[in-house]
């Protein structure tokens, strides 16, 4: 037995090394093609990179690097890469902060205990002892593939129905992020700017709704969201629908000039919406959240179950009493051809992933064998 448990350990730190970023420790998944860096506390992706990538650029937001490389503050605490917003998306009320709540929920601040490893796999679990929840989490990749595997499962343990408010707070930022050289694409419809007051300095008008990418401005014109504007300083939010018509959505953000293709895929019911956070500041510390999840905007969860519905779609998702509900989606990164320059469609058939770009009659497959 306990040469079976060395040998065990040997295979597992081969397969998963331990590393550090930004002073945080971490795990790192390597299947040859691409690698990806994951927290163990808090369970945030924070890089993925691909192998022959000589620059190693990486798509996820890193906002300490940003304070670094500005001069400016690191302002957004354990907020970094792509991180689980579990159980709550927003801020919290008075009576949640008084009881030690604190905003976007529990899942992303606590230790994440390693349940099990294996060959480029790796199971967590987090206990949420404010909001008595049970969050589990199972990452995958495959040799050869450039595609990441997520599934999650979130645990109710108490004996009561409860809105639960989960949001995938995926977000990249520069130098990825690049103003008009960056541009984000997805599969949504019916869209809706942030209800907001002014500040901070915004670019859309409060509260209205529009056809994706084509926003309202304060002034009344249209502007297509695409890319980052030329100038930056300000910090926008909107909410979108996922294509209704499809159970397979998407969301990507393309560096033109670099070539490389970042984007998820996932199960429309699971996530039935898509948040947009543009923040972009005067220094250069650019971020942009590909956040999908339940709920149309980051507020509290009063404010979700009061709100009910948005175009007839609801604002949380039920987690019943002594039960669970689970998520899978894929998270890509791929270099694309010349030419590339929008995502018109991401979808999966037989172990494969395809990308196009219509009008340039350009296509992108990655072999993505474990499906959604």
């Amino acid at each position: 037995m306990r040469i079976q448990a060395l040998l065990l350990a040997a295979a597992v730190a081969v397969a998963q090394k331990p590393v550090e970023f930004e002073q945080r420790q971490g795990l790192q998944l390597d299947s040859g093609k691409a690698e990806l860096t994951v927290l163990t506390r808090g369970g945030a992706f924070v890089s993925m990179t691909l192998n022959e990538d000589a620059e190693k650029l990486n798509p996820m937001w890193n906002p300490v690097r940003a304070a670094r490389e500005t001069g400016g503050p690191q302002r957004f605490g354990d907020s970094i890469g792509h991180f689980v917003c579990v159980d709550g998306f927003g801020p919290i009320s008075k009576e949640e902060a008084a009881a030690g709540l604190q905003g976007h929920g529990e899942a992303h601040r606590q230790p994440w205990e390693i349940v099990s490893q294996g060959k480029l796999e790796v199971q967590f679990q987090a206990k949420l002892p404010l909001l008595h929840e049970m969050f589990r989490r199972k990452l995958q990749m495959v040799e050869g593939e450039q595609v990441v595997y997520v599934d999650s499962e979130l645990e109710n343990l108490l004996a009561f129905d409860r809105p639960a408010n989960w949001a995938e707070h995926g977000t990249i930022g520069s130098p990825f992020l690049a103003t008009e050289r960056t541009v984000v694409d997805a599969s949504v419809g019916q869209c809706q700017t942030r209800p907001h007051n002014g500040q901070p300095p915004r670019r859309l008008a409060s509260e209205k709704e529009f056809q994706y990418p084509n926003a309202p401005l304060l002034h009344g014109s249209l502007v297509n969201l695409r890319a980052v504007p030329a100038n930056p300083g300000s910090m926008d939010h909107t909410g979108c629908l996922m294509d209704p018509a499809r159970e397979h959505v998407f969301v990507t953000a393309l560096r033109v000039d670099k070539k490389l293709l970042f984007g998820y895929l996932f199960r429309r019911a699971e996530y039935p919406w898509l948040q947009e956070w543009m923040n972009y500041q005067k220094d250069g510390a650019l971020a942009r959240g590909l956040e999908f999840g339940t709920q149309p905007f980051d507020v509290s969860r009063r404010q979700t179950v009061e709100m009910g519905k948005l175009f007839g779609v609801p604002a949380f998702r039920w987690l019943p009493a002594k039960s669970k509900i689970t998520t899978r989606f894929l998270m890509f990164l791929t270099r694309v051809p010349d030419g590339f320059t929008k995502v018109d469609d991401v979808r999966l058939s037989g172990g494969v992933l395809t990308i196009e770009d219509k009008a340039a009659g350009r296509t992108v497959k990655l072999a993505a064998s474990l499906g959604l």
